[in-house]
């Protein structure tokens, strides 16, 4: 039986400038196979780089970390964890906010997530947290020394899901997202 929640996109977003991780805020996202329109995480395929340890580096591989998903709720847990007012979801390059799903983070790989306008991504799994995204946090508030550092362990199974496109269409703020786990046991081998 597949379990099912709803929620919400509060916020649609595309990183589009090489070189940096900031995102920026818009009304609506064309979403095609390839990943969300305009987005430097865009494109079927990518090269390994440091996060796929089992390839040589940039070697071409299937691209299934084209979408960056943050929720609402767990940045709010992340804030209150560095002990600062707020981390938006552009200093950590995310193409959607979400907002209304409990946990979203651990949220298994291969659950869908289906959107109002037709789009639906997949779940490839966590996507870990880093310096370079708490160095984002870092130059918002430069008075609070050693956020950078902090941002790892703060933001362990808060900082969102990466996920690819399995169907095109557009995803708007506003738009609802129905999201549908897998029904798997959990596996029995250790």
């Amino acid at each position: 039986m597949t379990r099912t929640l709803t929620g919400r996109v509060t916020r649609a977003l595309i990183a589009p400038h090489k070189g940096s991780i900031r995102s920026e805020r818009r009304d609506a996202v064309q979403v095609t196979l390839a990943g969300f329109d305009g987005d430097r995480h865009a494109g079927l395929t990518t090269l390994a780089g440091g996060r796929m340890t089992h390839y040589p580096r940039g070697v071409e591989v299937r691209n299934s970390r084209q979408v960056s998903i943050l929720s609402v709720e767990e940045l709010a847990e992340v804030a209150a964890a560095m002990n600062i007012p707020v981390v938006e979801p552009e200093w950590l390059g995310a193409n959607l906010l979400l907002e209304g799903i409990p946990a979203l983070t651990l949220l298994p790989p291969m659950t869908r997530l289906f959107f109002d306008q037709d789009a639906t991504l997949v779940l490839m799994g966590e996507n870990l947290p880093c310096t370079t995204a708490g160095d984002e946090i870092q130059v918002a508030y430069p008075d609070v020394p050693g956020l950078a550092s902090r941002f790892p362990q703060a933001g362990l199974h808060k900082r969102g899901v990466v996920a690819w496109v399995e169907r095109a269409g557009v995803i708007a703020s506003g738009d609802g997202v129905r999201v549908e786990m897998p029904d798997q046991p959990p596996y029995p081998g250790g």
